[in-house]
């Protein structure tokens, strides 16, 4: 599975909700999966957008034949878009679906990697961050995808963002230390993102 993880700044936001109606239109594309998006809880005006695709060829060809019709409704609605594409390389929790309903919040966690510490931040999110994410209350499912080179998405789907809460602090340094994050990442960029369920597709 192909994942799209799109953020950019909102600068007219009527105009880009009404225009996110619109991707709508992705029901009918071939290898479609799903999408979900919001806005950042932290960052005033930042919204992330998460796409699923069943593989790159897919996807390649709804880019070439419908995608710039569909985003034409947004243009001149916001600015610093930045576009990344992942594969996806192994589930948090249960099988991850493409499924938003039952979630009120999203995380994420972009993660530069140490070239020679790939291996060592795999095992570490399967053997240690991936059984505490699946025992934190309200924590649905999630998933680790990877870009080219050493670049990873974490992105983890959670009830409501009082059960997210629960993921404390002290309890996410403690296993951080444990995995040895500091050693495996150069540089490590997180956002919680509030869904809106208007603009899942």
């Amino acid at each position: 599975m192909l994942v799209k993880w799109i953020r950019l700044t909102v600068v007219d936001r009527r105009g880009f909700e009404r225009g996110q109606r619109k991707w709508a239109g992705l029901l009918g594309e071939p290898g479609f999966r799903g999408q979900c998006g919001g806005w950042s809880r932290t960052r005033p005006g930042v919204a992330h957008l998460v796409g699923f695709w069943e593989s790159r060829a897919f996807y390649d060809s709804f880019m070439a034949r419908s995608h710039d019709r569909l985003a034409a409704a947004q243009v001149g609605t916001y600015k610093d878009q930045r576009v990344r594409l992942f594969a996806h390389e192994l589930d948090v929790k249960v099988g991850f679906r493409p499924a938003f309903g039952d979630a009120d919040v999203l995380r994420l966690a972009h993660c530069q990697v140490r070239q020679d510490r790939v291996d060592h931040f795999m095992l570490m999110q399967e053997k240690v961050w991936n059984p505490a994410m699946a025992g934190s209350p309200g924590m649905l499912r999630g998933m680790l995808g990877r870009a080219p080179g050493e670049e990873f998405l974490v992105l983890s789907l959670w009830q409501s963002a009082a059960e997210r809460g629960k993921y404390r602090p002290e309890r996410v340094e403690r296993l951080a230390l444990r995995a040895q994050i500091a050693a495996d990442v150069r540089a490590i960029a997180g956002d919680v993102v509030q869904l809106e369920p208007s603009w899942t597709v």
